[in-house]
């Protein structure tokens, strides 16, 4: 397939080895880890780091922060010194480089069934002009808290001229994600897409074949997309 068609996938939220090796033989691109103590999801720096080496060399492994100090972000590296960097808090700019390593900059946009006073106004052009040393924008619907709430935003509503390279998460399933990607895709320089709940058992324990579901139901966009005229 024509690499330009090719839609990188993530999945986030890993806490056991059993499911890093699910996840590396379905194909994926990249693995995420949380180190946010609230979330269902949390593991610890050193337990990033037992995890990530379990990877493949040509699997990413990237770091989930919100509103961190320098000093988690300082020992998650130290365990993980090859991850890319995910900020999905309320971090500035200047949170988010100086690390020496990509960093994936989260912007949280009103959920999908969310009254229009649920969430405050978005200006997505805005927020990629200022992340512009990004490695890419990730898209996630805006719930309470930080993320990892399932909920998709709508994905009609994105502006057409988003001159950045992006991450398409919130809500992602199997059943869903094919048509996430033939509506966003053309949107943007380049297109990735994250999951976690969408292949999960329970909270943290991910399912094998939904993983394999999921990765088959992106090839099948990027199929589609790769046929157009």
């Amino acid at each position: 397939m024509n690499s330009a068609y090719r839609t990188r996938i993530k999945v986030c939220g890993l806490t056991r080895e059993a499911d890093v090796e699910a996840a590396a033989a379905a194909g994926i691109d990249a693995l995420g880890f949380v180190l946010y103590r609230p979330s269902a999801r949390y593991v610890s720096a050193a337990r990033a780091g037992e995890l990530a080496r379990q990877l493949p060399p040509w699997i990413t492994p990237v770091l989930l922060f919100v509103n961190a100090d320098a000093e988690l972000i300082d020992q998650a590296l130290s365990e993980v010194p090859n991850a890319t960097l995910q900020f999905h808090g309320d971090e500035r700019p200047e949170q988010c480089t100086g690390w020496g390593r990509p960093f994936l900059r989260a912007a949280r946009l009103p959920a999908g069934d969310a009254p229009t006073h649920a969430a405050p106004a978005f200006d997505l052009l805005k927020f990629t002009q200022e992340f512009h040393s990004a490695q890419a924008i990730l898209l996630d619907a805006h719930v309470e808290g930080y993320g990892g709430g399932g909920k998709t935003f709508n994905w009609s509503q994105l502006p057409t001229n988003v001159n950045a390279h992006l991450v398409l998460s919130g809500g992602l399933t199997p059943a869903n994600v094919t048509d996430g990607i033939l509506q966003v895709r053309p949107r943007c320089k380049t297109l990735a897409v994250d999951v976690s709940s969408g292949v999960e058992l329970s909270k943290g324990i991910k399912s094998a074949d939904k993983i394999h579901q999921f990765v088959a139901a992106v090839r099948a966009a990027d199929e589609q997309l790769a046929s157009s005229p």
